[in-house]
């Protein structure tokens, strides 16, 4: 997409802080961090959200998370570790590229991720299921 800032950044036509690159991905730091080390891993191709995203990236994806957070947790020395994806605008999704958030996480950051946990109805479970498993 010409005017995606996100298919820009991936592709070197924007600088950025890069922490890892290669020929389906660039892992940068985010400008606007959560905490320490706040990352972003952009694919190269433009996908907007996680159903547009191909399969193959979407597991590559996972593989890629796992071995950052492996890599920053060792370099940073945080606590935890936070992987966040938003898809659509009510779920949080602010640039319409597809991209995951690298959180570390450390004692007394008060980074706020979360929900106030609610009931599973019988109701609820029994439409899901029947909606689901069709």
């Amino acid at each position: 997409m010409d005017n995606c800032i996100f298919c820009k950044i991936a592709n070197g036509e924007i600088p950025s802080a890069t922490l890892y690159e290669d020929d389906d991905f660039r892992v940068i730091l985010d400008l606007g961090p959560a905490s320490k080390g706040h990352s972003l891993i952009l694919p190269k191709t433009h996908a907007a959200n996680i159903y547009k995203l191909p399969d193959e990236l979407a597991a590559k994806v996972m593989i890629l998370a796992k071995k950052m957070a492996t890599k920053m947790t060792d370099a940073l020395g945080c606590d935890g570790f936070n992987l966040v994806q938003n898809n659509g605008e009510i779920a949080g999704q602010t640039v319409f590229h597809f991209h995951m958030h690298l959180i570390p996480r450390y004692q007394g950051d008060n980074v706020k991720l979360g929900w106030t946990p609610g009931t599973l109805t019988d109701e609820d479970k029994e439409d899901i299921l029947s909606k689901l498993n069709q």
